[in-house]
Parts: structure tokens; C-alpha cells; sequence
């Protein structure tokens, strides 16, 4: 991206602090929040160095100020490039939907790379949650999402082998999982039981997503189960933080 820098106005930062007990940095962020509000999404922002001396600050100010909002998705760090606006984070429903079908609905269009597939055994606890025996094979399917090229998540399921023979060949005829129980085993998922958590990006997740290390990601835990009530799937997401929020409609039970 070599798009010109935006002007940043003439307001410095000294002048705009309404009383001591504001950090500066917090202040700072506030100031740069209004900024990216009048660029569009990809504009570079201008260099550490050139902040700091527009509003009359240190260059660990500025850099706190930008890591928060990375953080909380304002803007996105590109190694060897600078710091950008970021896009409009995507808002998934939290329902019983593919990946693919979700990205559609959003106007974008989905890839997925595996990164790694292959057997393992199940050990006790995986075996309960796939209700097989415990040793059995366990399909293992490690898959890096994408939207518009765009490193969105890393996604591992497992899924009981007996019950979907063929299903790494299968793979490679579908897009998607789901479509491919539903198409080649007529296997319908029906509920799913899901977690949320927060971790931190590792190295090598963070390498894989093009992210910093330690970026704060959403990691989603699902256990599926067909229209029988058999478990089929065993999978956990990890989604960009800054990238992905998520909504779920809540219904008050009367009583």
C-alpha cells in the first residue's frame, strides 16, 4: 500500500487534555480514533516518529496509544509496511453454519487452505465427546480461513473416522465440511453446543493469521450433533480479535 498519507489536522495533544487524571497515551488514542474516523479503510497511517512530533508527545505514547487500538481492531499492523485503518469487523451470528455460507452471507468470498490432515487416536476425553471408544481413529482436519485473501481463522476438527470413510478424498470435491457430510453421508447437523474464550496469539499463529504476537483471539470451542442426537464434530476456532465480533439473540424465558 503506498496510498499519501492523510493530514491530521492542528490540534496537538497537550491542548486537548481536559485534567491530570487522563493518561496521556488514553487521550492520545482518542485524538488517533477521530483521525482514522476520517480515512477509509487501508489509509496508512503516518510513521511513529511523525505522530509523536504532531502532537507534541514521546514516541512510547504513540506507541501504546496504536497497540490498543490494534488491539481493539482500528488498525491493523502489516510487518515491513506500517500501520493501516482497518475494515469494518465482520459480525457473525452465532448459529449452526458453515464457514462458507457465513462469509456469502457477508458478501465475501471464502477460502480455505488445509494446512494438515491425517488420523490420530482419540484419547478419553475426545472419545466421549465423539461417542466412539477410546484409541479409535479420529479424522484430524487443520484448515486455515480466508475472506477476500484475507487471514481470518485457523480451524481444527475432528471428526469420528469409522462413521465417514473417504472423507479426506471427499474434501477435495467440496468447499465445505458440512456440505460434505450432507452430500456424501447424508449427515444433517442439527445442534451444537458452543464456548467462548480469550487467548493470546502465539508465534505461530500469529504467522499464520499475519498478526503480532500476543494479539488478543477469540477461540471458539463447538460440539456438533446430527438430527439423531450423534455427536459428528469436535472443533475449536480461532478467530482474529480485531478482525471478527460476534452477536446472539437472547430470548427471556417466561417464568
Amino acid at each position: 500500500m503506498t496510498a499519501e498519507r492523510a493530514p491530521m489536522g492542528d490540534f496537538g495533544l497537550a491542548s486537548s487534555l481536559q485534567g491530570p487524571r487522563i493518561p496521556k497515551y488514553y487521550r492520545l488514542k482518542e485524538l488517533l480514533i477521530e483521525l482514522t474516523q476520517s480515512l477509509a479503510p487501508g489509509s496508512p497511517l503516518p510513521p511513529e516518529r511523525t505522530l509523536a512530533e504532531h502532537y507534541g508527545t514521546s514516541r512510547t505514547t504513540v506507541r501504546q496509544a496504536l497497540a490498543e487500538l490494534v488491539v481493539e481492531g482500528r488498525l491493523q499492523r502489516i510487518q515491513g509496511k506500517g500501520t493501516f485503518v482497518s475494515k469494518p469487523k465482520v459480525s457473525q451470528e452465532l448459529q449452526l453454519v458453515s464457514y462458507t455460507e457465513d462469509m456469502r452471507h457477508h458478501g465475501l468470498h471464502p477460502e480455505t487452505r488445509i494446512l494438515d490432515i491425517g488420523y490420530v487416536s482419540a484419547d478419553e476425553r475426545l472419545a466421549g465427546l465423539l461417542g466412539i471408544r477410546p484409541g479409535g481413529r479420529v479424522l484430524r482436519i487443520h484448515r486455515l480461513r480466508l475472506a477476500d485473501g484475507e487471514p481470518m481463522s485457523i480451524d481444527t476438527s475432528h471428526l469420528p473416522a469409522r462413521r465417514f470413510p473417504g472423507l479426506r478424498k471427499e474434501l477435495s470435491r467440496h468447499r465445505s465440511l458440512y456440505e460434505t457430510l450432507a452430500t456424501a453421508y447424508d449427515v444433517h447437523l442439527a445442534e451444537a453446543e458452543e464456548t467462548i474464550e480469550t487467548v493470546l496469539a502465539t508465534p505461530h499463529d500469529a504467522q499464520l493469521l499475519s498478526v503480532d504476537v500476543g494479539l488478543p483471539m477469540l477461540l471458539l470451542s463447538r460440539h456438533a450433533f446430527d438430527t439423531e442426537g450423534a455427536p459428528v464434530e469436535w472443533a475449536q476456532s480461532l478467530y482474529r480479535g480485531d478482525r471478527y465480533k460476534f452477536i446472539t439473540r437472547l430470548r427471556r424465558h417466561p417464568g
